[in-house]
């Protein structure tokens, strides 16, 4: 399996787990318990990666970065969005300086 169709499989599986038994899936547990408990593990991993990063751990680093992804796609799932429309959205900023592309959000807002 390619790197990035590891990415496409977990995005599949954590959709799957919307309807599976919570006491069996944490992926369901964390799901049916709302947005806030999702919201709370992503900015937690957040923080995990921020002090790793600030120790100079990288084995560290990859293993929280992972931990966040896979919260970040558990939050996509929770708004029904997809793995796709994150990487359209990057795909749509390639070749875009990211100076002109924060002043394009800044004046369309």
């Amino acid at each position: 399996m390619s790197q990035i169709s590891i990415l496409h499989h977990l995005a599949t599986v954590i959709d799957g787990r919307k309807t599976a038994d919570p006491s069996t899936s944490y992926v369901a547990k964390l799901l049916n318990s709302g947005q806030d408990k999702i919201l709370k593990k992503v900015a937690e991993e957040a923080a995990e990666t921020i002090m790793a990063s600030k120790d100079g751990d990288t084995v560290h680093i990859v293993y929280e970065v992972a931990d966040l992804w896979f919260h970040c796609l558990i939050l996509l799932a929770h708004h029904d969005l997809k793995l796709e429309d994150v990487l359209a959205e990057l795909a749509r900023r390639e070749g875009l300086s990211g100076i002109e592309e924060k002043k394009q959000r800044n004046t369309e807002a």
